[in-house]
């Protein structure tokens, strides 16, 4: 049979058989980034998006998304523009072996969507349904937490196209001379 879905904002018309999992069609299909893991929907390995929530696409008959939007890890961003939960995992060390991290971003990625601002024990309650068989926790947790920080503007960019200010860094304000060789500005006259 034919079901309708949309993946990672593409229309597709995909073959599946009514015993199959979105898991299935979705890796029958080239979208690879989700993992198959223990196929009891234990592990997380799995994680996509189903309409904005996280679903675990092994156990997911393919039957329920029909019509739905799905979003895997490489809808997300690209290789030379990542999603910003995708480069703080990168730029934390947050990587491992590999095999949990695209599950553990896109449940990541629902979380700061529902909550800009988690602590670290939401982060973990959040990320409690994915396992990490290196237990690397610290580091995803640390990954997450910096992304949030980044999604919620903590990386201030300045809107006239000068430098950047974060936190309390001031840029002083100064101003050129226009006298030439004049010295005007040094020494504090």
């Amino acid at each position: 049979m034919e079901i309708e879905l949309e993946i990672n904002d593409v229309e597709w018309t995909v073959d599946a058989a009514k015993s199959d999992s979105l898991l299935d069609v979705l890796r029958r299909n080239g979208y690879t980034g989700a993992k198959r893991g223990c196929d009891t929907g234990a592990c997380g390995f799995c994680t996509v998006h189903v309409d904005g929530e996280p679903v675990k696409s092994c156990v997911e008959p393919v039957m329920n998304v029909e019509d739905a939007s799905v979003e895997t890890i490489e809808g997300l961003g690209e290789q030379d523009e990542l999603h910003p939960v995708q480069q703080a995992f990168v730029d934390n060390t947050a990587l491992q072996c590999g095999f949990c991290i695209p599950g553990m971003i896109m449940r990541s990625t629902a979380l700061l969507e529902a909550n800009t601002d988690p602590t670290e024990q939401e982060v973990r309650e959040a990320l409690s349904d994915n396992l990490c068989r290196c237990t690397g926790y610290k580091k995803i947790v640390e990954a997450v937490l910096d992304a949030a920080e980044r999604m919620d503007g903590g990386t201030a960019v300045a809107a006239d196209g000068g430098k950047a200010v974060e936190g309390n860094e001031r840029v002083a304000n100064s101003t050129e001379c226009t006298v030439n060789d004049c010295d005007c500005m040094e020494g504090g006259q």
